[in-house]
Parts: C-alpha cells; structure tokens; sequence
C-alpha cells in the first residue's frame, strides 16, 4: 500500500475501457497521455545519461534541446569507480530537471560491454555486471533523491546496434543470470527506480517487450520491481501482447489504443489485466506529480564545477614512463591536435545535450602556463596532409614536451550503429609516429567512448585516457597534465591489443536471420582476458598516479565461511608517495574447483579512497553468498559450491597484491539424485559404494597394457547401462541407486 493506493482504487472504476486503453501509450515523443476530467496528470520524460536533453518542442529534435550541464558519459564516469560522484552528478542532474519540468530521465544504460564493437558503449558502464550494478545504483539513488525519476535500460541483452530492431540474442540462462540481468537486479534491490526501459531485441527467439518472464516474473515477482516498464521508443510489436506480459507504457505515441480496446472487447484481453497495468502506472503519475517541484534553479557554474570534479576523476593514466607526467612547469610545452582546440566531449545520438558552456584543452592549458603555447592541428577530422604534418612536426621538435591530442571522431561512435574495428583514424596514429621520431618526450591524450588500438603504446612514454568527458573536459584533462589533480581514473573496460582478441570476434554480428549466438558464455572482458591468459594492452581496473600506494594485512573475519552469514574482509593501504592521492582497491575472488566453467577472477566489490603522503586506512568489505554463487539451471537458481575460493585485493585485474584462502561450506548445494543415468564414477565418490564397485567390478577386470583406458571408459559410463548391457544385476544396480541416495 502507498499514499496513493486509495486514491488509485478509487479512480479505476471510473476510468473508460478507452481512457485506461490511452494510460498505456504516450501522448507524444516525451510525456504520457493525461485523464483531466479525472485529475491524471501527464508526466515528461527526456534522455539524462549525461545531462537533461529536454527538447525544445514535442518532437525529438536531437541537438536542439534546452541548454544543460553535459556530464561525462557513462564510460567516463565509470572509470572513476566513485559511488559518491555517481551520486553526486546524478543530484546535480536531477536538480536541473526539476528546473528544467522533466519528471523522468531515461538512463542510465545498464548493458554490459561484450565487445569494444558495440556502437553504443560510451553510453554504458564497463564490461563487469558487479561495478556496473554499483555505480548504477549509486546514479539512480541520486536523481531520485531529487524527485526525479530514473529509468536504467536497456533491458536486457541489447549489447549491440547492429539490426537491434530485431536482432535475436541466443543466451543461456545462467550467462543471462550471471552477466546480463546481474547490474539490473542490484539497481532494482538497492534503489527503486521508477521506471525500467526494455529494449528492442529478442532474447531466444521471444521480443523482450512481450516476454512475460522477464517482465513480470523476474523483474516483479522475484526481485520485487515496485515500478514500471517503458518501452524503447518504437520497440512495441504487440500492444496486447505487452500488456499481458508487463510493459506498461508504450513510447512514444503510436495508433495503438484501440487495439487494447477490441482485445478487452473480443475477450483477448483480461480487462483486470490491463486494470493491474494501469494501477502501476497511475502510481508512477502520482509519485512523479507528487515530487515535482516548482521555481528550481540552479547555478550554471555551480554545477558546471561538478562536471569538471568528474571529468577529472574519470580521466585515466594509462602510461608514464619516466615521470613524464606531470608537466614541468618550466618546461616549453606544444600542443598538436586539432581535438585540442575543437573537443569531442559526448557521444552521437539520444544522448546528445546542449552544453551549457565547452572548456577547451588549448585554452586550459595555456591559462595554466600562463601565455599563449604553441599549437599546431595536425590533422583535420580523419584527414591528414603533408603541410598540416610538416607543420606539426617543425612546432613539436621545438619544444621541451608535445602533447598530441587524438582519438575517434564522432561519427566512430554513435546510436544505431556498431564499429567495425578499434583502429584510431590513420591520419591519428601517423601524426602520433612522426612527432615522436622529432620529440621522444611525448605526452598522448586519447579522446573516445570505448576502448582503442593504441598501436604506437611501446614508444610512448605517457598515455592520458581522456574519454568523453562533458562539458568540463578541457579543465579536467590540463589539470591532470599539469598536477593540479592527480590521476586516480582506472579502466572499466579493457583495452585489447587486437579484435582477434577479443571473446566475440566469431560471434559479435548478427547473422542473416538476426540471430545472435551469446557463445562467449560468462567469458567476456577480463574475465576472458585473464582466464586464457591473453595480454591486453591495458586490463580491466588499471590506472596510474602521481603517487604511490601499498597494500598490507589483508584479513578475513573468519576462514571458515557458511552460506547466508555476512564475510568481513579487511585490507590496510597506505600512501607511499609524497602526495595526496586516490587508490580504487578491487576485491576479486577466485574458486579452486567449480561446477560449472568459471572465470579465473570476478570482481565482486571495490572502494576509492583518498590518503595523504604516509597516511593508511582499514578498507572493509563485506560479502555474502550471493558473491561465492553461480546460477544453476537444474535447480533453478543461485547455488554456491562448497570448497576452497581466494579472496584477492589488488590494482586490477593484473595487477594483484595481496590474497588468501577461505573454505566454504554450501547451504543451497542440493542433494544429488542417483539415477540410471548417473555415471558409475559418480557413485565411486562414496566410500563404501566405492569399495564394493572395486571389489566387484573393477578387481575382475585384471591387469593389462590398455587397462587404463578400460577403466576411464567404465567409470563413466552410466550405470542403466552397464544393467542394460548385462555388466552388473537389475538387483545390485538398484542397491546402488538406493544406497547412494540414502547418502
């Protein structure tokens, strides 16, 4: 029950079969339709993953919209690995919204990076479903707070462009448990978001948008969604069918109203049905009409000073060879790059804002040395010319220090569609080769949404990771280079030396029938990377500073650890480095023998903490099964194995510090059931059948050059069939049976 539910059971008997047809469709592109005779008010929506896009009018008008702080996209700040400023950028956005009469922001984007591929990933949060659930939580936690309602998409498994109107995503349960709806249940457990997007794709073979399991039973029923589910604009095959399986709001507006009325009409449709439908979805009206708030302002440079905070912690030290970074202040530095004076700073499509205001790494730059520093484009868009390098080669020889800023023109990554590759534009990686052969002291700032081939890595010495980072990314990325700010960005993606690499090279594009096979399993990102020991060029959780950090005492609350009790686990760091500084600890766990195929590492929680020159602080965490388990099929549901797991603290994925062993006993491992068709060997796991099993069986079979191979092939065969095939009695087979499952 709520404050609304009187007021909602009242009105339903007295809303037409047609009004409460028109409650399920939006009345235009951004807001729901309205009873007025009954006091329903519309509520607006718009795109808010990196700001409020709210349009200028009705229609969609990308890149027309009013004028808003432009966050980091979802990659950048990602990177970060700070709840606090997830929750912190998403108030300052939920208070422009108020501001700005938008009562729910759609974002943010929930889907996991399967490939670097995917057209849409500097929208989403990293290649891990634990940091992505963690961060998103953080993010929802904070629009809400304000009175705004968030609304993470898209669910589920729409983890590419490529034919996403009807693409197929052929997944496993366990890998949709495990990877794909992990980040949506923590988000809906931990923080309530008003509403949920579903996305366009089928997922085996049966459109989310109509897919009752995932609608209802698992987003309502088991994890206790209290919201609603929007669809993705334009993703409704079948209203009717929509209705019965949960999806509440069709967007935008669509002719389809009266096709809910005939199915009620022609009994297709259970009117009470569509009566729970609308009962959702009045509660959701009411909340948001409830918390809107009217005369919010807000300071443009307030929150643009927010933007460049989470810039700055989002930005990535990815390499610096011989202290390079930071810059000298005395030193004559030059600055190639046409990205340097014209920023890429968000990505292309429904996430597109009107910034507020644009900083300009030139312009920062040059401010913090105080004159005017030489400056050379070096290349226009993807183009290069022998005038344009000349003359970038002659500016960067004269000086002490060149940073060359590059990296993915926009239209590399945008909506609708995917990449073909991760290569930087060639005019890019050539001006990079050229200015280092005249200066070895080369500072590279990389601009992009996802992750590159940084080619040119092994020559050199300093690589920024300056992602897509607002409006504030100018500021951030000078304050870096210049170390007023020190680095503390780690990757949240890993960054592969080829595609060929990558654990979708066969299986990322959709085939003729849009069929997607999911075929990686639970080994994407790192957790393929370090499970078939493949080097990346950078791995998941890596990140420099300009200080120094030491793990120690490493400790567990107890080595001993029962399912369904919490595990306490403590690690001292300390900053060894002679200035302040922030460290991401990243708490993996590795399990010595599993039931089914397990990634060599999984992170499972992780904190930033900041520290002066000496200082040293007790980080804690705190697991519980949920962490030790995977999901089994057969049962179905979440299972931990019982056995021996190390819990592991390090830098990243790579870079492990400290680790140390636990027992773990099981309360959900169920039973075994011996059957006809259990293998012989799994009886011989049983002491006393073992005994009989070698007295009886394998002591007749002798010795002999190929007894070996005799015995492997008896041991795994299944017991129905060694009666069948006269090997044993029907009476000794049944004693077996009954023996082992009185065990």
């Amino acid at each position: 029950m709520s404050e609304f539910s009187e007021k909602i059971e009242s009105l339903i008997p007295q809303l037409t079969l047609e009004e409460k047809a028109a409650l399920t469709v939006g009345r235009d592109m951004w807001s729901t339709y309205p009873v007025e005779r009954l006091g329903i008010p519309s509520v607006v929506m718009t795109d808010g993953p990196t700001g409020v896009r709210m349009a200028a009018s009705s229609g969609d008008n990308i890149g027309h919209s009013m004028p808003a702080t432009c966050f980091p996209t979802a990659s950048g700040l990602a990177s970060s690995w700070n709840r606090d400023l997830l929750a912190e950028v998403g108030r300052t956005i939920g208070i422009e919204a108020q501001a700005l009469g938008v009562q729910t922001l759609l974002g943010p984007g929930l889907n996991q990076k399967r490939s670097p591929l995917g057209g849409r990933n500097f929208e989403y949060l990293s290649e891990d479903p634990v940091l992505t659930g963690e961060l998103a939580t953080a993010f929802v936690n904070g629009i809400q707070g304000e009175g705004v309602g968030a609304c993470p998409k898209h669910y589920v498994a729409n983890e590419s462009e490529t034919n996403r109107m009807f693409s197929d995503a052929i997944i496993d349960e366990r890998v949709l448990r495990e990877n794909y709806l992990h980040a949506f249940e923590v988000a809906v457990k931990k923080a309530q978001p008003w509403t949920m997007m579903e996305s366009y794709n089928k997922i085996n073979g049966e459109y989310v948008a109509e897919n009752k399991r995932l609608l209802h039973d698992i987003l309502k029923e088991e994890w206790g969604y209290e919201g609603i589910v929007i669809s993705d604009w334009g993703a409704v095959n079948d209203r009717v069918g929509g209705i019965r399986a949960g999806l509440h709001l069709q967007m935008p507006t669509a002719p389809t109203a009266w096709r809910v009325v005939d199915a009620v009409n022609d009994g297709s449709l259970d009117e009470s049905r569509l009566d729970e439908v609308v009962r959702d979805l009045l509660e959701y009206v009411f909340k948001a009409d409830a918390a809107k708030k009217i005369g919010v302002t807000f300071s443009e440079d307030e929150h643009h000073q927010v933007a460049r905070r989470a810039a700055a912690e989002s930005v990535t030290l990815l390499q610096n060879d011989g202290d390079l970074l930071p810059l000298s202040p005395s030193a004559q530095v030059a600055v190639i790059g046409e990205f340097a004076k014209k920023p890429r700073y968000q990505g292309g499509g429904s996430s597109k804002v009107n910034p507020t205001r644009v900083e300009i790494l030139y312009d920062e730059l040059s401010a913090a040395y105080g004159n005017d520093l030489p400056y050379a484009a070096g290349y226009h868009g993807e183009e290069i010319s022998d005038e344009l390098l000349a003359e970038a080669v002659e500016t960067a020889r004269a000086a002490d220090i060149a940073v060359v800023v590059i990296g993915l023109p926009d239209s590399y990554e945008t909506e609708g569609r995917d990449r073909t590759h991760i290569d930087l534009p060639e005019a890019h990686n050539t001006l990079v080769s050229h200015i280092h052969e005249v200066q070895p002291n080369t500072v590279v700032v990389v601009i992009n949404g996802s992750a590159v081939d940084l080619s040119w890595v092994s020559y050199v010495p300093a690589i920024v990771e300056g992602w897509l980072t607002g409006q504030g990314s100018g500021g951030a990325i000078a304050d870096v280079l210049t170390g007023a700010v020190n680095p503390s960005g780690k990757l949240a993606e890993s960054f592969p030396w080829r595609i060929e690499d990558t654990p979708t090279y066969t299986c990322f594009w959709p085939d003729a029938h849009g069929t997607i096979p999911f075929s990686e399993g639970v080994f994407y990102g790192y957790r393929w990377y370090d499970t078939r020991d493949i080097e990346p060029h950078f791995p998941f959780g890596h990140g420099l500073s300009y200080t120094t950090f030491e793990y120690s005492d490493l400790n567990l609350s107890t080595t001993t650890y029962t399912e369904g009790e919490p595990l306490e686990v403590q690690v001292t760091i300390t900053n060894t480095g002679d200035r302040m500084g922030k460290e991401v600890v990243q708490l993996y766990i590795h399990e010595h023998e599993s039931r089914f195929p397990r990634a060599v590492r999984e992170l499972k929680d992780f904190a930033k903490v900041e520290l002066a020159p000496g200082e040293s602080q007790i980080v804690t965490f705190v697991l519980d099964g949920k962490a030790f388990a995977q999901w089994d099929t057969a049962v179905p549901g979440w299972v931990v194995n019982p056995g021996t797991f190390d819990i592991i603290v390090g830098a990243s994925s790579r870079d492990l510090r400290l680790e140390t062993s636990l027992e773990v006993n099981s309360t959900s491992l169920p039973k075994k059931v011996y059957t006809r068709m259990t293998p012989l060997g799994d009886f011989m796991k049983i002491p006393a059948i073992e005994k009989m099993v070698r007295d009886q069986f394998i002591a007749r079979m002798g010795d002999g050059p190929f007894m070996e191979m005799i015995l492997m092939f008896v041991i795994s065969t299944p017991v129905g069939k060694m009666a069948y095939n006269g090997q044993m009695s029907e009476e000794q087979l049944q004693g077996m049976l009954d023996m082992a499952n009185a065990s």
